[in-house]
């Protein structure tokens, strides 16, 4: 099986604010265009930041979204989600908030009330994932992924565990559902434990390093912090950690398709573009209270 070449390492860049509540580098279309991403079309991720104690929850107020899926993954912290399809609910460390913005929603994430008047340590991947065209207009859905139902399976020679949250790993599948072939783990690792993984050659695949450091195909370094993204030359690669390590690994079917985005919306076409600004200027989202 040919080795998957390393087509690019990126730090973090400057980070800025998505509301007052979400610190985040953005790493996609930050580091390639949402073509060569395809089907992830956007990726924002919250390094490790502390927010202080507060009676008002920071956050995102409501807006909205159109033709894709919002994935909030939780590595510190707590968010509250609601929208306007009656989807909603509270992530912790571990969770996975799945939403189907499809036809269209109403939005809004918040740090958890009681998370919040405490304060502490936040960490969060937000990723937008594209919808085919023959789903962009299918009905809004929610998937809450505890982590309890994650599906977790312990590597060899106590090297770690790979969690699951979308797509299969040795024929074994995670809980979320998905519009198209998605692949979506947490690789944890200890200090010295390796790896292996294969994704078709045409899959668009990266990974993110939520904590500490690795050595990607015995030489190259990834740092925490860092996006990596691979060639399609290949199929395999290999992590090795040079410490306790969590790797976000994305791997994805590309749908090939025209890509129309402004805002808040990804659709095909300008015109649909259009008739998205137009159905939320006539309140065709629904109503999601402030």
């Amino acid at each position: 099986m040919k080795t998957r070449s390393i087509e690019k390492v990126t730090p973090p860049g400057s980070p800025h604010f998505v509301g007052d509540g979400f610190r985040v580098h953005n790493f996609i279309p930050g580091t390639s265009t949402m073509k060569r991403m395809d089907p992830f079309i956007m990726m924002d991720y919250n390094s490790k930041f502390n927010f202080p104690p507060t009676d008002t929850p920071k956050g995102v107020g409501v807006h909205p979204h159109r033709g894709f899926e919002t994935v909030t993954i939780a590595y510190k912290g707590r968010v509250e989600h609601g929208d306007s399809a009656g989807g909603g609910g509270i992530i912790g460390e571990g969770d996975v908030q799945w939403m189907t913005a499809a036809s269209g929603v109403l939005h809004k994430e918040f740090h958890e009330t009681e998370w919040s008047k405490k304060g502490g340590e936040f960490q969060m991947v937000q990723l937008w994932v594209n919808l085919p065209a023959k789903d962009k207009m299918s009905p809004p859905k929610y998937q809450a992924i505890p982590n309890h139902e994650m599906l977790n399976i312990a590597l060899p020679n106590n090297a770690g565990e790979i969690e699951v949250i979308a797509g299969a790993y040795e024929g074994k599948k995670g809980p979320a559902s998905t519009f198209s072939p998605i692949n979506m783990y947490n690789v944890k690792l200890n200090k010295g434990g390796k790896t292996q993984l294969s994704f078709p050659v045409h899959y668009t695949t990266a990974l993110v390093m939520i904590e500490g450091d690795a050595i990607i195909n015995e030489s190259t370094d990834a740092l925490q912090d860092h996006f990596v993204m691979f060639g399609n030359d290949g199929e395999s690669f290999a992590i090795e950690a040079k410490s306790d390590a969590i790797i976000l690994v994305l791997s994805g079917e590309p749908l090939n398709e025209p890509i129309a985005a402004q805002g808040p919306f990804v659709m095909n076409t300008r015109e649909e573009l259009m008739e998205a600004f137009q159905d939320f200027n006539t309140g065709k989202f629904g109503y999601l209270e402030a």
